[in-house]
């Protein structure tokens, strides 16, 4: 059952600005409204005005003014929740939005809960779920990779790429379970041929749908880069410089970073998320040694390994160190760094270029982290490796944990049908699992969810929206 209570909520950040705008949903949304709102002209009524339109006014306690407001005007089903909704536009002092919401609670309105006025509008058929959880995602968006990937999926650019696959899925579904109903006459109305070519073709597209997740959650949370290397070469000072901040404690004595430090930064519309680890060294010290055992896990998560060296250490130490990290990774791109370039000077540079021979995935860049010089090198190595290729076949990009979950097991699921159908295997087994797959691809978009999945989803949101 769908709630009918009016819902309010400040819809703007908390906080002082020039204007906020305090929102109203639901069957009684006009009717409070009026209760409050007055109009310059005399006996108007929002009640009797046209939808989608704008009124100038006060908001009034009796006869006591509270604020000139202007009042937006949208009609069900033609709004964002599908029901009745004012918007109250104000003065951005918080004492009168608070004002403001105290006056529509005492008039018979309830305050919104995290992220009820999306909810309401899944649950209205204004958006699919897969549509109302971008809304969060556009919302939180920092970098322009994420915008337009959170915008594409909360116009519905995933959604119809699902409900292709659920129609066509549907379709064969039916025809099979009319041969369940007619087995003792041994007719056969789906075509096998044309249902492998469809399963083959869905596996293939959710193959490519759960695959763009890598880059999806890259694009989301920034891509991951690993700043790893011995103690005292820099590491921090690095990450400082990159962040133009003093996030992390610069200092000559050894073993000064003992966890992960971590921060974003937005480069040119991508966002890297940086971790600077603790460094590598033989130590008896047990926190560090956690430390140490933390920055070899980064390697693990991280598209983009930084091995810092000190151009003032012997080039053997330098060799082992590199040598090390290469065991460590498998297809991460690693950078190389030679620090200190300011002390090292030209022949160690020298020294540095003649000692590596550097594979496909790897450069090497000399820099100065404390003298800022260089950085803009290795800045453009980061750019230049944050491109990542999407997967063929598809222009959609995956970037939801629940939907790559619900994908893989729809993936699973076609795998077996393709499987039984290469077998022979009788219709009613063939069914049982076209509809798995149809219920995990249903999750995504809302059609098969539950009251746990849905509040775990909207309780994220912020309120007043």
């Amino acid at each position: 059952m769908i709630d009918q209570s009016t819902i309010c909520a400040i819809a703007t950040s908390p906080g002082v600005g020039a204007i906020a705008t305090i929102r109203l949903s639901g069957e009684n949304a006009i009717q409070i409204a009026d209760k409050v709102f007055q109009s310059p002209a005399k006996n108007k009524k929002l009640a009797d005005q046209k939808a989608n339109t704008l009124h100038v006014g006060t908001l009034r306690e009796e006869a006591e003014i509270i604020d000139e407001v202007v009042a937006a005007l949208f009609r069900t089903p033609h709004s964002f929740t599908g029901e009745d909704v004012v918007e109250l536009t104000c003065h951005g002092s918080v004492y009168i939005q608070q004002r403001i919401l105290e006056l529509l609670l005492k008039n018979g309105a309830r305050m919104a809960r995290p992220g009820e006025f999306t909810q309401r509008a899944f649950l209205n058929g204004k958006m699919d779920l897969s549509q109302a959880e971008a809304v969060a995602d556009l919302i939180a968006s920092s970098n322009a990779s994420n915008h337009k990937m959170a915008l594409k999926q909360m116009r519905g650019g995933f959604s119809s790429e699902i409900k292709k696959l659920r129609d066509q899925l549907l379709h064969f579904i039916a025809m099979v379970e009319l041969e369940l109903d007619f087995s003792e006459e041994d007719v056969e109305f789906a075509d096998r041929k044309q249902l492998v070519d469809l399963t083959e073709k869905i596996e293939q597209l959710l193959h490519q749908l759960a695959s763009s997740f890598k880059l999806g959650n890259v694009l989301k949370n920034g891509v991951p880069v690993a700043i790893v290397g011995e103690t005292n070469v820099g590491k921090s000072t690095l990450l400082n410089a990159i962040l133009n901040e003093e996030k992390a404690i610069v200092s000559d004595i050894h073993g000064t970073t003992r966890d992960v430090i971590e921060d974003v930064v937005n480069i040119d519309g991508t966002a890297f998320r940086f971790f600077d680890t603790a460094g590598i060294r033989e130590t008896v010290d047990q926190i560090e040694n956690m430390g140490i055992e933390r920055s070899y896990s980064k390697l693990e998560q991280a598209e983009i390994v930084l091995l810092v060296t000190d151009l003032s250490n012997p080039i053997d130490l330098i060799r082992q160190r590199v040598e090390l990290i290469r065991e460590r990774i498998q297809d991460q791109k690693l950078i190389i760094i030679g620090n200190k370039a300011d002390i090292g000077g030209n022949a160690k540079i020298k020294e540095m270029l003649d000692a590596f021979s550097l594979g496909e995935n790897e450069d090497l860049v000399f820099i100065s982290a404390k003298m800022q010089q260089n950085l803009e090198a290795l800045i453009e190595l980061l750019k230049e490796n944050a491109e990542l290729q999407q997967p063929e076949g598809t222009d959609v990009i995956v970037s939801n944990i629940r939907h790559f979950e619900a994908l893989t097991n729809a993936h699973l699921a076609v795998a077996r049908v393709i499987d039984g159908l290469r077998n022979g295997i009788s219709g009613d087994f063939l069914a049982q699992d076209i509809r798995e797959c149809l219920h995990f691809l249903g999750e995504i978009t809302g059609e098969i969810s539950n009251d746990e999945v849905l509040g775990h989803i909207f309780k994220n949101f912020c309120i007043g929206k």
